[in-house]
């Protein structure tokens, strides 16, 4: 038992029912929220475990037990000031005991100042700093406290993030083979040389050994060009990328330009949104629900042979009504149905980038904050971060494939394609040049 005794006040002063509860007995604490079953009961319980420590530190500043005569005291408690903790488990209200005399902060738990992720508070103060001012900015400045940081705070915060987002971007790719690949691109706005201009996030992400999803690379380029996306693989395989079997993109002809380059032995699956996107260009507007009902009948077959048939059987339909968009598809073809390769348990993950959709998301619900980042380092600061906290989720998190079917995946059939008769020479890998 955490033994502060339960009283609601100061020798002399009279019970304060609105105060933090003082001292907790585990095991009854634990069966009385048990039997409770509130969809709150995790808050309730962080919540009384940080304010019974809190109360404890206190006490220990004190010199005595929170309400006990004691010649040892040195100060006493003056009630409470109550503070928004942000957590995973949501939004709890903690109670921070008051001193008389001096003050008291929990420094193990809060940092003073703010109350969201540090490498937003960096980036929000570093716009602050720098004279960007917009409503939306001086409203976040405002709700954030950070009004009265100085130039050297902000450096000291953004150097301790800069140095762990560092380390996780340049960390070695040592967990592979990285069977399944995923690459893509956000855009994002920065301020440089007077101007804003847009910047291209480069992220991609792999499925390792173990059936776990990682974060591979973060990179930020002027342009989403063969160069960038050049140099973002060829830091991919200096830092270890091997074993890729496929890697799943949108059609960007720098990006697939670079795939061939660096990873000469993995096959490419161009991503069926974005094609559905890039054949509805080519399709009248009335024509496009059919056509978009014919191609969705191609990856509802239930195995591979039954989906080139269909395919094949589309191609026939829309020939003489609709000959571009026949065309179109046909061109298509072997990079659309690459996902037939593999076994049909993880065609719903590998034929498309939707499963990164939601990573987009929360890096968007971040930037969109932000609005336009006030330089590159602060971008890369503040990606870098939600990637990393991605990074740790899906590694303590439930398998993403199994590993019987990842076995099955990179066991390349022989028949695959004549190609197949020759062998691939493996190429000596150039260090990226990029930061």
């Amino acid at each position: 038992m955490i033994t502060t005794p339960d009283v609601s006040g100061e020798p002399g002063q009279a019970p304060n029912a609105m105060t933090a509860p003082s001292s907790i007995d585990p095991a009854r604490f634990l069966h009385e929220q048990l039997a409770q079953a509130t969809p709150d009961l995790l808050r309730q319980m962080l919540t009384t475990l940080i304010n019974t420590l809190m109360s404890a530190e206190a006490d220990a500043v004190c010199g005595a037990e929170y309400g006990a005569r004691s010649t040892e005291r040195v100060n006493t408690r003056n009630g409470y000031r109550h503070r928004d903790f942000d957590t995973r488990a949501g939004t709890l209200d903690v109670a921070i005991p008051k001193l008389r005399a001096g003050s008291y902060f929990p420094d193990w738990l809060l940092e003073r100042r703010r109350r969201a992720e540090r490498a937003l508070t960096t980036v929000v103060a570093t716009c602050r700093l720098l004279g960007v001012s917009t409503r939306r900015m001086e409203k976040l400045v405002e709700s954030l406290g950070i009004t009265r940081l100085s130039k050297s705070q902000v450096s000291e915060m953004a150097r301790d993030l800069d140095a762990q987002v560092a380390d996780f971007r340049h960390r070695p790719l040592d967990q592979g083979p990285y069977t399944f690949v995923a690459a893509d691109a956000l855009v994002l706005k920065v301020r440089e040389g007077g101007r804003v201009v847009d910047v291209h996030a480069l992220v991609s992400t792999g499925v390792n050994a173990d059936g776990h999803r990682e974060i591979l690379g973060l990179q930020v380029t002027s342009a989403e060009d063969d160069a960038g996306w050049l140099a973002f693989f060829r830091d991919l395989t200096a830092r270890g990328l091997t074993g890729v079997a496929l890697i799943t993109s949108d059609a960007h002809a720098g990006l697939v330009a670079a795939i061939g380059a660096t990873l000469p032995g993995a096959a490419w699956q161009r991503c069926r949104t974005h094609y559905a996107a890039n054949l509805m260009a080519v399709c009248s507007k009335s024509s496009w629900p059919w056509v978009r009902a014919l191609l969705h009948s191609v990856y509802d077959q239930p195995d591979a042979a039954s989906v080139h048939a269909q395919f094949d059987r589309v191609l026939d339909a829309l020939a003489d009504k609709l000959p571009k968009v026949a065309e179109h598809l046909e061109a298509a073809r072997a990079d659309e149905l690459a996902f037939t390769a593999f076994p049909k348990e993880v065609w719903r993950q590998i034929w498309s980038n939707n499963p990164s959709e939601r990573l987009n998301r929360e890096i968007r619900r971040r930037t969109d904050v932000v609005g336009i980042f006030p330089d590159r380092d602060s971008l890369i600061r503040l990606v870098g971060a939600v990637l990393a906290e991605q990074h740790d989720e899906w590694t303590e998190g439930r398998r993403y494939l199994g590993l019987d079917v990842l076995a099955r995946c990179r066991i390349r059939p022989a028949t695959d394609t004549a190609s197949t008769t020759e062998e691939v020479t493996p190429q000596t890998t150039i260090p990226a040049l990029s930061a």
